[in-house]
């Protein structure tokens, strides 16, 4: 007869208590376990609590405050600066770009992300060409890898660029064109039409030159 085969007891989660995980994250984070020890040095031991959300954001702001006097964050990169990725709008690949930016990677993005950013740049990029077949060339070359990107299924985000119109961004190409060309004028006519300082004021300015 075989043997019995008693089923194991099932083990139940040893339950958590709420100061081994606030010890526990203190020992991960420094600033935290110097703010419990600046809150708890003059409470009596028996007395001794996790500090609420409250306590905590008041410390945070009182050593922020005294970073800021003390002059740490003069010389910050951001400083004056908006905060990075706190825009009003979603970027489904910020993580994306923020690895590129911040790890100096190049030829690494993926399709969905590089033809977004090629999409942004296409325009300045156009304005740079002198004939429409090299309008034409470029755009039929941009909409060919936005749908080859469309066909390969290889993960990652999808990818959302449209496809640009030939004829329209011609059109768009040409009036961008034509308002250079009319604002390089009128800044031409500017300059011609100023009166030319005399040669009196042309030697004082020359010698004011040499004085300083």
């Amino acid at each position: 007869m075989a043997d019995d085969q008693q089923t194991p007891p099932t083990r139940r989660p040893t339950p958590v208590r709420r100061d081994e995980v606030v010890r526990e994250t203190a020992k991960r984070d420094p600033s935290l376990a110097a703010a419990r020890y600046r809150l708890e040095r003059d409470i009596p031991v028996e007395q001794r609590r996790a500090p609420t959300a409250d306590e905590l954001r008041s410390i945070a702001k009182t050593a922020l405050d005294r970073a800021i006097d003390a002059g740490e964050f003069d010389n910050s990169p951001l400083a004056g600066k908006p905060l990075p990725g706190l825009s009003s709008t979603h970027d489904p690949d910020w993580w994306i770009k923020a690895k590129i930016e911040r790890e100096g990677l190049s030829g690494v993005a993926p399709p969905a992300l590089s033809l977004r950013t090629e999409n942004e740049q296409l325009d300045g990029l156009l304005d740079t060409m002198g004939t429409e077949a090299s309008v034409r060339a470029t755009i039929a070359d941009f909409n060919a890898r936005i749908v080859e990107a469309r066909r390969q299924l290889t993960g990652g985000p999808p990818v959302v660029t449209p496809l640009r119109e030939p004829d329209a961004e011609v059109r768009r190409w040409q009036e961008r064109r034509s308002r250079r060309r009319a604002e390089a004028a009128a800044a031409s006519e500017a300059v011609a039409a100023a009166p030319r300082p005399s040669w009196r004021e042309r030697r004082r300015a020359a010698r004011r030159a040499r004085e300083q």
